[in-house]
């Protein structure tokens, strides 16, 4: 009878720590991450010559990792930057326009802290491009694309197979002699800002 009692007990606890350990499983990432991005800002700073203007736009877009592990991985992105009417010191004068619509694509090293919650630091950076749209109410009479880098972090909120995502980007962009007044004739700098909602898959 007491050996029944304890097969009856250790069964139990068993089957208790199923669900416990399947919560555990699922947390952290998986072999692949698919980030919406719904919403966001991208702000240059002011040339250092100051002759263009500091800038923002609204941001949208999405990107996809592949981790080789729970702490490495690799990532490629894709976001829009739309263009928002607002207040600009350009050419000599105060003026309100819409500012010009970017798209900009980088693939990125991704490095995540070890962590044994649902919570995950990280680390990332890389290079990409960054396409100028014209805007010709700016001297932009063309499509301009510009080489840059990023580096920056942010922090995953882990769900399961879904999450929450909020990261933070500085940006450079590299200058080219023959671009527009407004943007890209000298070094630019940025800070970029999101929030995301991802999909954990390939467990």
């Amino acid at each position: 009878m007491k050996q029944r009692s304890a097969l009856v007990l250790l069964i139990l606890g068993a089957l208790a720590g199923v669900p416990a350990y399947a919560q555990e499983a699922a947390q952290g990432p998986g072999l692949v991450e698919v980030t919406i991005i719904p919403g966001g800002g991208t702000f240059f700073t002011e040339s250092s010559s100051k002759h263009a203007p500091a800038f923002g736009s609204y941001d949208l877009g999405g990107a996809v990792a592949v981790n080789f592990n729970r702490y490495v991985g690799v990532e490629g992105e894709v976001n829009g930057a739309l263009g928002v009417s607002q207040d600009l010191e350009f050419a000599g004068q105060s003026i309100n326009t819409r500012t010009p619509h970017t798209l900009n694509y980088t693939a990125n090293l991704v490095v995540a802290a070890a962590s044994h919650s649902s919570v995950v630091p990280y680390v990332t950076g890389g290079v990409g491009g960054l396409s100028l749209f014209e805007r010709a109410a700016l001297g932009i009479n063309d499509t301009e694309t510009f080489f840059t880098g990023n580096a920056g972090g942010g922090v995953k909120w882990y769900a399961g197979r879904w999450g929450l995502r909020g990261d933070y980007r500085f940006v450079a962009v590299r200058s080219k002699d023959d671009a527009p007044e407004f943007f890209g004739q000298e070094t630019r700098y940025g800070h970029r800002v999101y929030g995301g909602v991802f999909l954990n898959a390939g467990r």
